[in-house]
């Protein structure tokens, strides 16, 4: 066991009602619905020739100052010059998570920014962001190393190749919302899962990976849903319309297997099959704390995961600036109790169509149409989120074109 100063204070967690307590009061923290984040991925390519495999030295090398510390132990790991901070996915996928913003404007003008420097800090190594939710150029391949990554690929091999497309192909685009008032929490947690299926096929850009078409409108998510569905299947379903938010992700995080333990040494691998239920019975040597069970939550990967906000997972990386549309429509679809009635209302008849989201994308007739609704709705809240003139008129624009696509599509 890893004996950091962080983990001697945490407590010793003997009993499922004292991990159900502690989950419940970190993972849905409740006030007004009032900050927005995003998180963004992208695949990073040679610009010359994008099939050509990037090592994370230059990698390292290209970020300087901003490099985690996984590719550089000695890097102090700066965030950039607004706030974002830099991480590197298993397979070199670049990622920005960005602070939260108490607007949607100012979190679009903050995140331009920071994906400006890494660009610039990129070209200059002769680097490029990719476009697209899944390496269309290239098979998977581990970039970094790190003792979780193993852990996790040695656990994901056991159920087959979708592990490894997941770890070292993807890349997906996270907006972060609020989980609300106490009387909103239930709301907001089931149209976030329900507006899931409709966006991801309004929004699928991951057709293609190493150089073929794949058969799906996002690749990405079918290599998510393939991995192990204790950990990536959706927390809440229709069913789950009257029951309280917090003990159905408790079920759900209690009987996931466990992906990794931390200790000591390189060897982070757990006995197959062992919940965190099981941890707590006495399946491994020493009792877990409540430290332990938060780093299980992050080895949890739902379509949306409760992290205090909620964290909407579902969508694809998106072509240069239109990472912009998706945030602005779940900002729009959110704005308020009425947007999430409405906004559920248009959706929940899609809420479990999430294979049929990834395999067909908008080429489904009832999720055309759902996410033809969805947009129409977003449209018409864009202009109260308070966007400049110019950068609502690009999203207006860039949010038309989708809709005309799902449009189209659903009447074919």
């Amino acid at each position: 066991m890893v004996t950091s100063p962080e983990l001697e204070r945490s407590a010793i967690l003997r009993e499922s009602a004292a991990a159900g307590r502690h989950l419940a009061r970190i993972c849905f923290k409740t006030g007004p619905p009032t900050h927005i984040g995003v998180e963004l991925e992208w695949t990073v390519h040679d610009a010359a020739d994008p099939v050509r495999p990037v090592d994370p030295r230059r990698l390292a090398a290209a970020l300087g100052r901003h490099s985690p510390a996984t590719v550089d132990p000695t890097s102090p790991a700066e965030p950039l010059r607004d706030g974002g901070v830099v991480t590197l996915e298993p397979g070199g996928q670049l990622e920005i998570s960005t602070p939260p913003r108490s607007s949607t404007a100012a979190l679009i003008q903050a995140t331009e920014a920071d994906i400006a420097q890494v660009t610039e800090l990129l070209a200059a190594a002769g680097l490029v962001l990719g476009r697209s939710g899944i390496d269309p150029h290239r098979r998977p391949r581990p970039v970094v190393e790190t003792p979780r990554y193993r852990a996790m690929r040695a656990a994901f091999d056991r159920r087959g190749p979708a592990g490894r497309v997941m770890m070292y192909s993807t890349a997906g685009l996270q907006v972060c919302l609020d989980a609300g008032e106490p009387d909103q929490v239930a709301d907001r947690w089931a149209a976030a899962h329900a507006v899931g299926p409709p966006l991801l096929a309004a929004f699928a850009s991951a057709n293609r990976h190493a150089g073929r078409r794949t058969g799906w409108a996002s690749a990405r998510m079918a290599a998510w849903l393939a991995i192990d569905p204790a950990r990536t299947r959706p927390v809440w379903t229709p069913g789950d319309a009257a029951e309280d938010p917090r003990d159905t992700w408790i079920r759900y995080v209690l009987a996931a297997p466990l992906l990794c333990r931390r200790r000591q040494g390189s060897d982070w691998t757990v006995p197959p099959g062992v919940t965190f239920a099981d941890w707590l019975d006495g399946a491994l040597p020493q009792p877990p704390t409540t430290d332990d069970l938060d780093y299980h939550v992050s080895t949890l990967f739902p379509p949306v995961r409760p992290r205090g906000y909620l964290e909407l997972r579902y969508l694809d990386a998106q072509p240069e600036r239109d990472w912009r549309l998706p945030l602005a429509v779940l900002s729009a679809l959110f704005h308020d109790p009425g947007t999430v009635r409405g906004a559920y209302a248009i959706s929940a008849p899609m809420a479990h169509r999430w294979s049929a989201a990834a395999r067909r994308g908008l080429a489904d007739p009832a999720l055309a149409a759902a996410a033809t609704g969805l947009l129409d709705l977003a449209l018409t809240v864009l202009p109260r989120l308070g966007l400049p003139v110019d950068t609502q008129d690009e999203i207006e624009r860039g949010v038309r074109r989708r809709l005309t696509a799902a449009t189209r599509q659903g009447n074919e």
